[in-house]
C-alpha cells in the first residue's frame, strides 16, 4: 500500500507512511473539530461581533485546508497523482492561503482583544460587525488575487519540467521576484503586531486594574494571546521561512505537516475567546444585555 513510485528505497517508503499517518491524523481531528465550531459559531454567537465574525472565517480557512489534507494523505499513501496538475495547484494554493489567511485572522483577533481591554470606549466604533466584515472580505480579495500569478508560475512549473507527481518535486520552483518573499515579510510583520499586542495587553491587565476591571476572564485572555503568538513561531513562520533559508528545503515537507496542525489547534481559540461559547443564542444575548 506504502510503496512510493517516486523514488525507491525503504527510507522514503518510512516518510511518506510517516506523512501520510501525520495528513490523515490532522485530517480525522481538524475535520469535526472545525465544523462544529463553525456550526457553534453560527448558532450560538451569530455574526455580531467582530471576533465571532474573524473566527467564523478563520473555521472557514481551516475547513478548507483539512479538504485538500486527504488528497496529501492519498499521494503519500499510494505515491501517485491520477488527479492532475490544475488539482495539484489548487490544492498547494488551498494551502498557501491558509498560512495567509489564518495568520491575518488570528491578528485581527488579537487586535480586537487588543482594543477591548486597552482601548475600551475610544474602540467602540472600530470595533464592529460591519467593520469586521469588510476587513475579511478585504483578506480573502487579497489572497485570492495573490493566487492568480502564483498559480499560473506553480501550473507553468509542473508543464515545463513535466512533473507528474503532486507534492514532492524533482526540480526547485522559482517564483516571481515580486511574490517570492511576500508570505515571510508577512508573517514576520503580523507576527510582531502580535507580539506588540501582547505587551500592551499584559502591562493592562497588570498596571491599571480599574481599567482591566471590566475583562471577566483576565487567564482566558492571556491564553488567547499566548495561543496566537504559538501558533505564528510553531506552525506558520518556520513554513514561511523555506525560502529565505537553502539549508531548510530538504525538511520542507516536515514543515509543512507541522503547518497543517494548526487547523486542529484554533477551536481552542473560540473556547477560551468566549465565555459562554456553549451557550444557546438567546443566553448569549441575555448576558450581554445584562453587561
Amino acid at each position: 500500500m506504502f510503496n512510493i513510485t517516486l523514488e525507491n528505497g525503504t527510507e522514503l517508503d518510512v516518510k511518506n507512511t510517516a506523512y501520510a499517518l501525520v495528513f490523515g491524523s490532522v485530517t480525522m481531528l481538524g475535520l469535526p473539530l472545525n465544523a462544529v465550531s463553525l456550526w457553534i459559531l453560527l448558532r450560538c454567537h451569530s455574526l455580531k461581533s467582530p471576533s465571532a465574525v474573524f473566527m467564523v472565517n478563520l473555521a472557514v480557512s481551516d475547513l478548507l485546508l483539512v479538504i485538500t489534507l486527504s488528497m496529501r494523505v492519498y499521494f503519500y499513501a499510494t505515491g501517485t497523482w491520477p488527479l492532475g496538475r490544475m488539482v495539484c495547484t489548487w490544492t498547494t494554493m488551498l494551502f498557501r492561503n491558509n498560512i495567509r489567511s489564518s495568520s491575518i485572522f488570528i491578528t485581527f483577533i488579537s487586535v480586537d482583544r487588543l482594543l477591548a481591554v486597552v482601548y475600551p470606549l475610544r474602540s467602540r466604533h472600530l470595533r464592529t460587525s460591519s467593520n469586521a466584515t469588510k476587513a475579511v472580505a478585504f483578506v480573502w480579495l487579497f489572497v485570492f488575487v495573490v493566487n492568480i500569478p502564483e498559480g499560473r508560475d506553480f501550473y507553468m512549473f509542473l508543464n515545463h519540467h513535466n512533473e507528474s507527481s503532486c507534492f514532492e518535486f524533482r526540480h526547485n520552483l522559482q517564483p516571481r521576484p515580486t511574490l517570492t518573499y511576500l508570505q515571510p515579510v508577512l508573517v514576520l510583520t503580523l507576527l510582531t503586531v502580535n507580539i506588540v499586542s501582547t505587551a500592551l495587553v499584559s502591562c493592562t491587565l497588570r498596571r491599571r486594574l480599574n481599567d482591566s476591571a471590566r475583562v471577566s476572564n483576565k487567564v482566558n485572555v492571556m491564553l488567547i494571546f499566548a495561543m496566537n503568538l504559538m501558533m505564528f513561531t510553531i506552525f506558520f513562520l518556520p513554513v514561511s521561512l523555506l525560502v529565505c533559508f537553502k539549508s531548510w528545503r530538504p525538511a520542507r515537507t516536515q514543515l509543512i505537516c507541522l503547518a497543517s496542525v494548526n487547523c486542529c489547534l484554533d477551536p481552542l481559540l473560540y473556547y477560551f475567546s468566549f465565555d459562554g461559547f456553549w451557550k444557546s443564542k438567546e443566553d448569549v444575548d441575555t448576558s450581554a444585555a445584562r453587561e
